[in-house]
């Protein structure tokens, strides 16, 4: 159809009917896991997440009391079939002393969870951020000894996953208990609970400990940075002893705190790869692809910053980045559906761009701590999400169902 002729001849209220007619007709004639190269057209409005990927693995979203009791709830209900607690089953937060448990925002959390229907995924169990400081003192304030503190994670363990028994139905066990560092020797963190127990003792103890609570439950390890090279090897031996040992465990979480250009698409393949190749399963537990770049270094001879702080660029939210966001997302989205076989959970932490953990953290981005309560203050907008700040589908959304 000649657009100019349709536009000279029809009146203004008619050009826009025609138009509109025109574009429900290619709607209906799109087939209707597709969207326009534009990535604009609303195929089904009706439509969130969870139905475009109904036949391949839940969509999930890290939530809190705020987005529970504000308009970020009917955009949970409407796109997620999975909520992870951002903090609230922390054992900091649930378990701050020794006879003391609060209950109230995890409860929340798990009935406003089932009663939409929703899978929920606990988080976490054993981290070395976020943990209970009261744990790692003897009675009278001298260290803790191994026995006592493993005791006390076997009690506190017994005590959170029992609780939420046949309700959740995951666990992220441990959390992060792989050395960052670039030394190949160096497996484990040097954490509290590394040093306390002389090893890594305690990671095999709580995830038989969560078994024995939850034995229908699917059991984690949770990690960031799980593409690099380095540290993909170690959470291999990690992982590669735990089964040799029979430890229960199901599966690997890779948290995916990305950038536009990491993970490149071998460095995933190959993460998934080696995990899958013990047999075990995969959820990408805490999604977002920030646009920032990591504090710079300057170059040799250059003062840094006033106050001896490092410049941290800003470019905002511009064309240019968002077309290398919506490129990695798609390029992530792509291969989640090729081992689709493998991976049972895809979350993303936080709901939109409007509040986003990234937005606090000022550091060099790499990775972990996730909305921990030591990370700098330094609001930095991090765009990181597919909802922009008003709560709205970004590209990057249909980059991720369009196939």
């Amino acid at each position: 159809m000649d657009f100019s002729t349709v536009a000279k001849k029809a009146s203004s209220g008619l050009l826009f009917l025609t138009i509109a007619l025109m574009a429900l007709s290619f709607v209906q004639c799109t087939p209707k896991h597709q969207v326009t190269s534009s990535t604009t057209t609303l195929i089904n409005p009706d439509k969130g997440l969870k139905d475009y990927y109904r036949d391949y693995f839940p969509i999930g979203v890290a939530v809190s009391m705020a987005s529970l009791h504000g308009p970020d709830s009917a955009l949970i209900v409407k796109e997620f079939n999975s909520v992870t607690p951002e903090n609230d089953m922390k054992m900091g937060p649930i378990h701050p002393s020794e006879n003391v448990y609060n209950w109230k925002n995890a409860d929340e959390i798990v009935d406003f969870a089932t009663s939409h229907h929703i899978k929920i995924r606990g988080h976490n169990l054993c981290w070395h951020n976020q943990e209970a400081a009261w744990m790692f003192k003897g009675p009278n304030g001298e260290p803790v000894t191994k026995e006592l503190l493993l005791q006390r994670l076997k009690n506190h363990i017994f005590t959170v996953a029992g609780r939420y028994k046949g309700k959740i139905y995951a666990w992220d066990v441990v959390n992060e208990a792989v050395d960052d560092g670039d030394d190949t020797t160096q497996i484990y963190r040097k954490s509290n609970w590394y040093k306390i127990c002389n090893g890594p003792d305690f990671i095999e103890a709580a995830f038989r400990y969560a078994h024995e609570a939850d034995p229908d439950a699917k059991l984690y390890y949770n990690d960031y940075n799980s593409e690099h090279p380095v540290k993909r090897e170690k959470i291999y031996k990690l992982l590669k002893k735990l089964i040799e040992d029979h430890v229960p465990i199901d599966g690997v979480g890779m948290q995916a705190h990305w950038k536009l250009n990491d993970p490149s698409p071998n460095d995933l393949r190959k993460a998934l790869d080696e995990v899958t190749s013990l047999g075990l399963k995969v959820q990408f537990t805490e999604m977002d692809i920030t646009i920032r770049l990591p504090k710079s270094t300057p170059a040799p001879g250059t003062a840094p910053a006033a106050g001896g702080a490092m410049p941290t660029p800003e470019a905002g939210y511009t064309p240019e980045v968002e077309a290398k966001q919506i490129a990695q997302y798609k390029m992530a989205f792509d291969i989640f559906r090729q081992y689709r076989h493998f991976i049972t959970n895809v979350t993303f932490w936080n709901v939109s761009d409007r509040s986003s953990w990234l937005d606090w953290r000022g550091g060099g981005l790499t990775g972990g701590a996730a909305a921990g309560v030591n990370t700098p203050r330094e609001v930095r907008k991090a765009y990181p999400l597919l909802f922009d700040e008003n709560r709205q589908r970004k590209k990057a959304y249909w980059s991720v169902v369009n196939f």
